[in-house]
């Protein structure tokens, strides 16, 4: 049974009393609709990728691309099948996190999701409203752009209110429909073999370098416990979860590398790759017709991204708000699609402010914000071995404890690798560095706040149906 207050729950590191906020009979989400929402929450295709070629070259770029997913994908990808396996519940990391370390580590969890998301969110309607521009320049004009961008957001905001279903049925849609470009250009670019030596698209070249690039990949393959946010509305999660992110990974390597591979045979110049530039290079191998199925994939898989992520965050303040972390108001759900509407259209509220922001400085915050919710998922796994080790697992990552500790090695490796790299960045005339750490720090001092006005925490009521009427 709910309780009202979080004092009135024993001993929240181990175990956790929530509404439920989701009836049996719902509708559930399956593997596929699953692993198509999860395509789009961390890839959304070959889009993106492009200057991590441009700066690296096709060999070194291809390489990143098939390591990055075993050094950084794959042990993120156990550690959720593990824990969303063991705790499926709405909220995702953010619950396996408080129930291993407390409501103070639960709330740091969720602020930095939640603070990633608002410079990570804002990428994706400006990505769409790029190619946008690339099929019609009118919208390049002015303010237009923002128009358009601001029209996605809103758009988007309402599919997630109409429901869950239509959610997961629209990605698994755009996933085909972007998928066939690339597939044509897989199989037109061999046919292709050194027509293309030395060519140019006339594209500006990319000079992340490096070092830029691997963070680019990094950011590319980020993002797989996005998905568990919406543990409580997956059928048979136990099963689904581990099913969908070995597939998810795979699918997501083969959209990256297998394009480029297929390109490098033509002899084309790896400087011809830079942002954007896959419209002209589909349009020197299959004419105006896959140049523009290209450009059209890049609005839809933008589209997707962004639809996709507004499912998985707005599911943070209902499971807070659940656990009298914040207010109340954001339990409020549709009769209907026991969509979190008034989240839904809060987070939409602050994504929307944030779409002058620019690409470059956007990837830098996000890693490092990311990287600390990461980290404290990874910390989650371990603890909970030691703090609760018979808890029910359906899926365990061989090893034990110290398997566990293995595991996190090479994703936090990699993760102060990028922070130390972005000293040098600046984010809005900041150093990154210390303008990720003023954002973390803002988490502690929001949650000062909260036990200051409410050290019980907010009232949360017991019943779905109480919720609604609320």
């Amino acid at each position: 049974m709910a309780t009202s207050t979080l004092e009135q729950r024993p001993n929240p590191t181990i175990s956790v009393s929530r509404p439920a906020s989701f009836p049996k009979n719902s509708q559930k989400l399956t593997l596929w609709p699953l692993v198509a929402a999860t395509f789009f929450m961390v890839s959304g295709g070959t889009y993106g990728t492009e200057d991590i070629i441009g700066g690296s070259g096709f060999a070194r770029g291809i390489l990143i691309l098939l390591i990055t997913p075993i050094l950084w994908s794959l042990p993120t990808s156990l550690m959720i099948g593990e824990l969303a396996s063991a705790m499926p519940e709405e909220g995702g990391y953010y619950v396996w996190v408080r129930r291993a370390m407390g409501n103070f580590w639960g709330f740091q969890e969720a602020w930095l999701s939640l603070a990633a998301s608002i410079f990570d969110m804002a990428i994706y309607p400006t990505l769409f409203v790029t190619y946008l521009t690339k099929l019609f320049p009118y919208f390049g004009i002015g303010h237009r752009g923002v128009v358009v961008a601001l029209a996605i957001v809103v758009i988007c905001a309402a599919m997630n209110i109409a429901g869950i279903r239509v959610v997961a049925t629209t990605s698994l849609w755009l996933f085909v429909l972007l998928s066939i470009p690339f597939v044509a250009i897989a199989v037109l670019a061999p046919l292709k073999h050194g027509a293309f030596a030395g060519s140019m698209t006339g594209h500006s070249t990319s000079d992340v370098g490096l070092i830029g690039g691997i963070l680019i990949c990094m950011w590319n393959y980020m993002g797989w416990d996005n998905a568990t946010t919406v543990a409580g509305e997956v059928h048979k999660p136990q099963k689904t979860y581990p099913r969908a992110m070995g597939v998810a990974v795979a699918i997501v390597a083969i959209s990256y590398t297998l394009p480029f591979a297929a390109m490098w045979v033509t002899g084309i110049s790896p400087s011809a790759f830079g942002e954007g530039s896959w419209a002209d290079i589909a349009g020197m191998l299959g004419g105006p017709a896959l140049r523009m199925a290209i450009v059209v994939g890049g609005m839809l898989s933008a589209f997707g991204m962004f639809n996709a992520l507004v499912l998985s965050y707005s599911r943070l303040p209902l499971a807070m708000a659940q656990d009298g972390l914040m207010p109340h108001v954001f339990t409020k759900m549709t009769p209907r699609t026991r969509a979190p509407w008034v989240a839904i259209v809060a987070c939409a509220v602050a994504w929307a402010m944030c779409l002058g922001l620019g690409f470059e400085r956007l990837v830098t915050i996000d890693i490092l914000l990311y990287g600390g919710s990461l980290g404290l998922e990874f910390l989650a796994l371990i603890v909970l071995r030691i703090k609760a080790p018979n808890m029910e697992r359906p899926y365990k990552v061989p090893g034990g404890l110290w398997g566990a500790i293995a595991l996190s090695i090479a994703p936090m490796a990699l993760l102060g690798f990028s922070i130390y790299h972005g000293q040098g960045e600046t984010v809005m005339g900041m150093n990154a560095l210390w303008f990720g750490l003023l954002v973390v720090s803002g988490g502690v001092v929001a949650y000062g706040l909260k036990r200051l006005l409410h050290p019980t925490g907010w009232f949360v009521k017991s019943s779905p149906e109480e919720q609604v009427a609320a």
